[in-house]
């Protein structure tokens, strides 16, 4: 259990840097290069970005180590510290440091996604599921990213926008763990059942369209008004779609839920924080000019 815990903690420190070099580098790039591939095409030549990618690779196998000595329930609320390490060391970055209204909004969304995580506990089922259940779930996610960039569109450059990128980001990297799961089920079957799967072909293109997303959420704004929305987002949605389609279960009972639901009215609150606060307004003020003199 304690190789567990440290090294959830580790993945959460490099999931942290990781975030924040990839952010450095993203909003750094022009507003028009936002949900475009040439985001990509241009961030795949620099260096920053690519060490920020290396930490989260990194990240991975740290992640993949804690769940091999301890169960998800406890791994999965602990890497959620990201949080606590990524949004006061980007601030650091931009040589300022959070007050009180940040530090709020940055432990509520952490601590309150940590208690919801731990208190539902999901667990089991089965990634098999019928084509239905698989339209039902690709035309839902289709629906809330449309939904999410449709919104993004309607609000002025800064953390809202930002927010609105990362949940459609969020909500496609939560589906790309279920096809994931699938994936790798096919896999246990073999290489031809996998190359045979649409499953497979779903989950690469999942896959960069939700890198383009994240990236796009941290061109548009601060680290503070995305990372907190795509972290809260996709277990969310993958813990969701894996009870309502796939049959996991997680623990109910008044108690439980109550907890459950606190922690994700403290999520939405430490978000909505962040996002008004003047400091994350001043942080976007800055990455804007940077972009302009890059």
């Amino acid at each position: 259990m304690t190789v567990a815990v440290l090294a959830s903690l580790a993945a959460g420190l490099c999931f942290a840097v990781a975030g924040v070099l990839q952010q450095r580098a993203a909003g750094a790039r022009p507003d028009e290069e936002a949900l475009s591939p040439r985001l990509l095409k241009h961030l795949l030549g620099d260096r920053l970005w690519l060490r920020g990618i290396g930490l989260a690779v990194l990240a991975y196998g740290f992640q993949s180590l804690a769940l091999a000595f301890g169960p998800l329930s406890l791994v999965q609320p602990l890497i959620v510290t990201e949080l606590l390490f990524a949004v006061p060391l980007s601030a650091h970055l931009h040589r300022t440091r959070l007050g009180a209204r940040e530090w709020f909004g940055t432990l509520a969304v952490a601590c309150g996604l940590a208690l919801a995580l731990f208190s539902a506990r999901p667990r089991g089922g089965n990634a098999t599921a019928s084509l239905s259940a698989w339209v039902l779930v690709v035309g839902a996610t289709i629906a809330l990213v449309a939904s999410a960039l449709t919104l993004a569109r309607s609000l002025p450059s800064g953390p809202w926008r930002a927010s609105a990128v990362a949940l459609a980001a969020g909500a496609l990297m939560g589906t790309q763990s279920v096809l994931l799961a699938a994936t790798v089920e096919h896999l246990e079957r073999g290489l031809v059942a996998t190359l045979a799967a649409w499953q497979t072909y779903a989950l690469v293109l999942a896959s960069v369209g939700g890198l383009l997303l994240i990236q796009s959420a941290f061109q548009q704004g601060p680290l503070a008004a995305s990372l907190t929305v795509i972290d809260a987002t996709e277990p969310v949605v993958a813990v969701t779609v894996g009870v309502l389609v796939f049959g996991e279960a997680v623990r109910g009972g008044w108690p439980v839920t109550a907890v459950t639901v606190a922690g994700l009215v403290l999520v939405v609150a430490g978000i909505a924080a962040l996002d008004s606060s003047p400091l994350v307004a001043a942080l976007h003020g800055d990455q804007r000019a940077r972009a302009r003199h890059a």
